[in-house]
């Protein structure tokens, strides 16, 4: 019975992985490269491919529209690519931080000529989602100050409103807008979306399928974010996750590996909002946000989405209706023990067994590492990167 219901929940299943997170990343103070990492978008596609491929739950991979969609590339080559390797492009994320016009914001800078340079990127950025059959418009600002009377933040928050009402008057029916929050860096006085709430407010001024993301890493240390996911889903407005997990900040970790009882908290509030709709999951993207600097790309992204499925699993092991009922008697004790109950128990004969039933690896990491994808991956790349310098004259980034 406990097999059967891990199967069942794990068939529903989905989690994007996103096409940065397998390029050479690192830090303001440098990157630590990697010879097989992923050089550009058709690497990236690749590799998530092989995620896909080894753990069976991650049919689409999330493009960034400057790294991944400039005028150089072809969206039908790159949704015929994608297709070839058997997944599917998912969220596009419009880019607003890099260009030094932003350097005082993009849809809150006080430049007029800058805001609408800031408006048509995630147009071209929507009409590239409808074009690569993407339903999701995945949107985060580094808009905000670094010092006190920089700017106003009334008006900035004006300009942000008036910008995402615009951009939402251009989608398509099937298309949402998920706006993402975040309370400080690169800014470091104020951000102009700096956490749920203002998030919230910013959607509903939007129109209707403007929703709310949720990064696990974007809240301050103490901040209870299954209590933001069980107010969100109340109010219909939550839209999709960037799943990471983090020590001090935005941290941008392997998920579950500094606080896995959290995901697996925030996983217990979506059930449990299914089993007060009758059985029915809202839909939620969920997607990963990771850059991993020392460890290796793939084996990084399935580690993660490894966990995910076990604390998904385990969420689903706790006997809501039991819940429900412990709450009404006021039994606290019976209550967490049930959670603790559920965490604690071992679901990975469960997974393997569910990986075995579908066709899948039992072990995907393993499978990766046995497959000789990263080094092949290494060799090829690493040759290319040569030929590339050569020809260019300069180095990679």
């Amino acid at each position: 019975m406990l097999t059967e219901k891990i199967h069942q929940a794990l068939d529903g299943l989905r989690i994007e992985t996103p096409s940065w997170g397998y390029s050479d990343t690192g830090t303001r103070f440098g990157k630590f490269r990697q010879d097989a990492a992923a050089i550009d978008v058709w690497d990236r596609l690749a590799d998530a491919a092989e995620t896909h491929r080894c753990t069976g739950c991650c049919p689409s991979v999330a493009v960034h529209t400057a790294w991944d969609l400039g005028n150089e590339i072809d969206p039908q080559r790159l949704l015929n690519r994608a297709v070839e390797l058997g997944v599917r492009i998912g969220s596009v994320n419009p880019t607003l931080f890099e260009e030094q016009q932003y350097k005082l914001g993009s849809l809150a800078n006080p430049d007029p000529a800058v805001r609408q340079m800031a408006v048509a990127h995630v147009l071209r950025s929507i009409q590239l989602a409808q074009e690569l059959n993407s339903r999701t418009i995945s949107l985060w600002l580094a808009d905000g100050t670094n010092y006190p009377g920089q700017d106003s933040i009334r008006l900035r928050k004006q300009r942000v409103a008036d910008a995402l009402r615009e951009c939402h008057e251009h989608l398509p029916a099937d298309q949402t807008l998920l706006i993402e929050y975040k309370p400080f860096e690169p800014s470091f006085y104020h951000t102009d979306i700096a956490d749920w709430g203002m998030a919230y407010v910013l959607a509903k001024h939007a129109g209707p399928r403007a929703k709310v993301l949720i990064d696990t890493g974007h809240h301050y240390a103490a901040q209870n974010v299954e209590q933001i996911v069980a107010w969100l889903l109340d109010e219909r407005l939550l839209g999709g996750f960037h799943f990471n997990d983090r020590r001090y900040a935005d941290d941008d970790l392997t998920l579950g590996s500094v606080d896995p009882y959290q995901l697996f908290r925030i996983f217990l509030e979506i059930h449990g909002y299914a089993a007060d709709h009758g059985g029915r999951h809202p839909e939620i993207a969920f997607m990963i946000d990771q850059a991993h600097n020392l460890k290796p790309k793939v084996e990084a992204m399935i580690q993660s989405v490894m966990q995910a499925q076990e604390l998904y699993a385990k969420a689903m092991l706790v006997d809501y209706q039991a819940l429900v009922e412990l709450r009404l008697r006021g039994d606290i004790m019976g209550a967490e023990s049930l959670l603790q109950n559920a965490f604690f128990t071992d679901v990975k004969p469960a997974l393997a067994s569910w990986r075995d039933h579908r066709g899948l690896p039992s072990n995907p990491l393993k499978a990766h590492r046995e497959s000789g994808y990263a080094s092949t991956a290494a060799r090829e790349r690493s040759a290319r990167r040569k030929q590339l310098s050569i020809h260019s004259g300069a180095g990679y980034s």
